[in-house]
């Protein structure tokens, strides 16, 4: 697949380096010829310089024949001007644009072909906060995911010591929850996955994930380890974009308060925010921290643009008493190293973003794609389409579906009724198919599996 990606920032350069992996032609366009030479020495693409705004580096971007505009740079306007263009005077026919203003994003004639002929849209913004809203209504999660429109998630969890699967067969939570009907997706030990069978035991320390209905999600996690109380006070580092969104959507529910180093940002929030309490100061420090009861809180959020700020109030907060601290951080080699400590969850943007994109470019038909363990493994929503003759996967029970070693098949979804896995379950056309990955170069296998094909006689 041939895919022109506007912007070098962190979104459009991790995903060019998924979609490099999974030999696709990529173009990368954008003013800063440092990020593009970055690029270019770790990855096998091509860079152009210059506004992917205007039709002549569009052009020589290969724009003519290519299948996929994917427009994120920082400016909305840039991102809509380019798929305007790619659309009339290439006919490009798919064009992505991410969208940060809140005023755009309520305006959907906008988006039309006859207006900015804008395909999909993604709102990086708007899928970190809801990431962590989950993460802050599960504080025993690592991670929590939905998919069929909020009809199933899936969910990592830490087993803990003295939770009643640990020390288990997994067959054992059958007979323990004969009412709940929930599946092992995958598990982690010591960052190596571990293919789930009914005999593998689970142990202190896993990561495990599962799928279940929503509705159920938190009983099936009681038997990973002991449930945290409600979380009811939020402290949020940070009133940028996502943390005015975040305190937005908290405040009605829970006791919000945020801290803010920009007066005049600081002014504004008050005005808009009508329950969160604003406070003017620096996160780190810790007069500060104590003066507002840190050791009250039961999330600290650090969600400034600086990485090194993050982590320092993250530690700082954990320090001092709050029970759950989530730290964003841009860089990936961040990432991993902080969250082996002492700071609960580490978000990395692109990589929670990253699935929203990934949805839209994936071959077959893919309604979600959610990115896991920072980009190591990936969980996908696939339909089936076709019949017994044209799919590889309709009209078969799962058992017989020729499933590369170490992805799962989670959960399927027909019309309102959910199904939790099993070896004997049949896909039926137009199903929604739950599928869990745990090494990215399975992908392409999973992909043709649910294409379907004229030729394809079984």
């Amino acid at each position: 697949m041939k895919i022109v990606i506007l912007g070098a920032g962190q979104v459009g350069s991790s995903v060019a380096e998924n979609l490099v992996r999974e030999s696709n032609d990529i173009t990368v366009v954008d003013i800063d010829p440092v990020k593009l030479q970055n690029l270019q020495d770790r990855l096998d693409l091509r860079t152009v310089v210059g506004f992917g705004s205007h039709p002549s580096v569009l052009k020589q971007a290969g724009i003519e024949d290519a299948d996929i505009l994917l427009a994120v740079t920082q400016s909305d306007e840039t991102n809509l001007v380019a798929c305007k263009l790619a659309d009339m005077m290439f006919n490009t026919p798919t064009k992505i644009a991410r969208i940060r203003c809140q005023d755009y994003l309520g305006q959907d004639e906008m988006f039309s072909r006859e207006n900015f002929a804008v395909d999909f849209i993604i709102s990086p913004e708007e899928v970190l906060t809801d990431y962590i809203r989950k993460l802050i209504e599960h504080p025993e999660a690592l991670q929590v995911l939905d998919f069929a429109e909020g009809k199933v998630r899936l969910a990592a969890v830490r087993a803990f010591h003295g939770g009643p699967l640990v020390g288990h067969e997994l067959q054992f939570l059958r007979k323990h929850m004969p009412h709940i009907d929930t599946r092992v997706a995958a598990i982690f030990r010591q960052n190596q996955p571990i293919i789930p069978e009914g005999k593998t035991v689970i142990e202190a320390g896993d990561e495990v994930f599962f799928v279940a209905t929503a509705e159920n999600i938190r009983v099936v996690m009681r038997e990973m380890r002991p449930l945290d109380k409600a979380a009811k006070r939020i402290m949020i580092a940070g009133g940028g974009n996502i943390g005015r969104r975040l305190a937005k959507s908290l405040e009605q529910t829970y006791q919000v308060k945020m801290i803010d180093h920009n007066k005049r940002n600081s002014e504004r929030l008050a005005a808009e925010l009508s329950k969160t309490l604003i406070l003017f100061g620096d996160a780190t420090d810790p007069d500060l921290l104590q003066a507002e009861n840190i050791e009250d809180m039961d999330v600290f959020c650090a969600l400034t643009n600086d990485d090194e700020n993050n982590i320092m109030s993250a530690l700082l907060a954990k320090r001092m008493g709050a029970r759950k601290v989530i730290a964003l951080i841009n860089r990936s080699a961040y990432v991993d190293l902080v969250q082996s400590g002492q700071i609960d969850i580490a978000i990395s943007p692109a990589q929670a973003t990253i699935g929203s994109l990934l949805a839209h470019v994936r071959r077959g038909d893919m309604a979600v794609v959610h990115s896991l363990r920072r980009g190591a493994a990936e969980a996908l929503e696939a339909i089936a389409h076709g019949d017994a003759k044209t799919s590889r996967v309709v009209g078969r029970r799962i058992e017989q579906i020729d499933l590369p070693r170490g992805a799962t098949i989670g959960a399927i979804v027909r019309g309102e009724q959910v199904f939790i896995a099993h070896h004997d379950t049949v896909i039926e056309s137009e199903d929604h198919v739950i599928v869990f990955v745990v090494n990215k170069q399975m992908i392409v296998k999973i992909e043709k599996l649910f294409q379907v094909s004229i030729g394809f006689f079984g």
